[in-house]
């Protein structure tokens, strides 16, 4: 489980969750979730890797659906689908880090999540990517409702 999706992001980081293991989840992801994972580490978290030139692990993402329905996320989560990811850059404001991803990369879906405005690197940044036909959709998630970013 320790494959090399990119240069930097391995599968192990992309599908780890103590909450699964706790709970005695596997989270194993099929081929097709690994080839996006691997799309995903290539077209999102590189890039970020080599812009902010820091590693950085990702909190969360690939979720397998009973993972994905305990957090009490969405059963349409492109989590289940390994297309998303969550993370976050030490030392690197995540309003900043989510700025750069809009204004630079390809993406389908970018949510800076639980964020504050008064606190520029409260909450974290979720990113997806899917091959073909990205919505270069962005927005903020303050924990009670959506806007655009």
């Amino acid at each position: 489980m320790n494959r090399i999706l990119s240069p930097h992001f391995t599968l192990r980081e992309l599908i780890h969750s103590p909450l699964a293991r706790r709970h005695g989840m596997d989270n194993r992801p099929g081929p097709r979730e690994v080839a996006r994972l691997a799309r995903l580490a290539t077209h999102i978290l590189e890039p970020v890797r080599t812009r902010f030139e820091r590693p950085f692990t990702p909190s969360s993402g690939y979720r397998c659906p009973a993972l994905n329905a305990l957090v009490k996320s969405s059963p349409a989560s492109q989590h289940i689908r390994g297309e998303a990811v969550d993370f976050e850059l030490p030392g690197i404001a995540n309003r900043d880090l989510a700025g750069w991803i809009r204004d630079t990369l390809i993406f389908d879906q970018l949510i800076l999540e639980f964020h504050n405005p008064d606190v520029p690197d409260s909450g974290w940044v979720h990113c997806s990517y899917r091959q073909g036909n990205n919505r270069q959709m962005s927005l903020i998630f303050d924990g009670r409702s959506y806007r655009e970013f």
